[in-house]
């Protein structure tokens, strides 16, 4: 790509969902703090988001069984059913937007966007749909189900850039989690981590922290006029 092309092509901006996009988390903590001890694995919310947050669920629950005592054969199955049909059942009931997005997602209509998330896809147009942020993102979703690859893994974002035709160096990774934000710095994307915790997590060397959506797009402006600078 020449010269001129990057510097008017604005920066794509992929999109984390829960935490970032919408206010699941503390649903997600909830449900796997009711059905986790409910199949022999004690557990609690405050467990989730402190330990597991943006973790895959796979993942958590491997890590319960080495802590605890190994499920019985297909009861993950089971478990995991019955975790989605109880989340989708509180997404649609109680999901929001997290503050500030709506309107930042406005002001940043101008940039191609995607949401690339460890969920399911099914669980990611369920969170889009009952916040209403749904057409901002025009279809374009990338699940971690979907292309079998969960973050931290650098691959999910780096496909998602691919597959919308875009180098790292012309993405934004919009994360809450410290799994998301070190897939996108290895992704060698820029890095913006919307940062819900100050107080007991750090942004990372290389990653752009805000506290508060309503600072996205000045954080992306300034981006874009530092990556244009340096065409």
């Amino acid at each position: 790509m020449n010269s001129a092309l990057s510097m008017a092509t604005p920066l794509c901006l992929l999109f984390d969902c829960d935490g970032t996009l919408v206010d699941s988390e503390i649903l997600l903590a909830e449900v796997m703090g009711e059905i986790l001890p409910e199949f022999g694995l004690p557990f609690s919310a405050r467990q989730y988001m402190d330990e597991f947050r943006g973790v895959r669920f796979q993942t958590i629950v491997q890590t319960l069984e080495k802590r605890f005592q190994v499920l019985e054969e297909d009861a993950f199955s089971q478990l995991e059913a019955g975790m989605r049909a109880r989340m989708e059942a509180r997404m649609r009931a109680e999901l929001v937007a997290i503050p500030g997005i709506p309107a930042a997602l406005e002001q940043l209509s101008s940039h191609p966007m995607a949401v690339v998330s460890n969920g399911p896809e099914r669980k990611i147009r369920c969170a889009l749909e009952s916040s209403d942020l749904g057409h901002h993102f025009e279809g374009k979703l990338f699940s971690a189900y979907t292309l079998n690859v969960w973050k931290p893994d650098p691959e999910l974002y780096r496909m998602a850039a691919a597959a919308l035709g875009y180098t790292p160096q012309q993405c934004v990774v919009i994360d809450d989690a410290a799994v998301g934000v070190e897939a996108g710095l290895a992704a060698g994307m820029h890095v913006i981590h919307l940062n819900h915790f100050p107080d007991e997590e750090f942004t990372p060397d290389g990653a752009i922290g805000i506290l508060h959506a309503s600072e996205l797009p000045a954080a992306i402006a300034n981006l874009s006029t530092n990556v244009t600078a340096d065409v």
